[in-house]
């Protein structure tokens, strides 16, 4: 899974974006994008002379919503086809809008990995670590949606995890 945070776009959210535009706010590729709209028929960017492809905010939305069920809620095509046609657009849309507000509430979050800590000051196991990182995050996060603490807490599963990993890497280059 790509951990990278996409690039703040420096127009205002109500901007059409190019497929260029968009494939780099939603991190993934341009042809993804091109796929999408041949399987998700309520993906409908506005196409301009020469087929020029503008995704309007709230194709953004959805396409985001699409990702997050596709690449972080493990759905396949014909799931996130299935939740289109049961509960619709707009709460694919819905998802998306989510996942971009955990986005930058994540951005806010302190850049230098030893502001928690060196990790070498990890003494429970990383079951422990994980339980304790959860339990504080969730007493931090009483105004943070459910599906947004869930998603937050997994993140600092991963991140845990991460440092874990480079702790025995760092062991084994001493």
């Amino acid at each position: 899974m790509n951990l990278a945070v996409p690039a703040l776009s420096s127009k205002s959210p109500e901007a059409f974006r190019t497929i260029s535009e968009a494939s780099s706010e939603l991190d993934v590729p341009q042809h993804v994008l091109r796929f999408w709209e041949s399987r998700f028929h309520q993906v409908r960017p506005l196409k301009r002379a020469g087929g020029r492809r503008f995704y309007r905010p709230e194709d953004v939305d959805l396409l985001r919503g699409i990702r997050t069920l596709l690449y972080h809620d493990g759905y396949t095509i014909k799931g996130v086809q299935k939740v289109l046609r049961e509960k619709g657009a707009r709460h694919v849309a819905e998802i998306g809008r989510n996942d971009a507000a955990m986005m930058r509430e994540a951005r806010a979050f302190p850049r230098d990995v030893e502001a928690f800590g060196p990790a070498d000051a990890i003494e429970e196991s990383p079951i422990e670590a994980i339980a304790t990182l959860a339990r504080v995050h969730a007493e931090a996060a009483d105004t943070l949606a459910s599906t947004r603490e869930a998603r937050l807490t997994q993140l600092l599963g991963e991140f845990l995890n991460l440092k874990i990993r480079l702790r025995a890497a760092r062991a084994r280059v001493a």
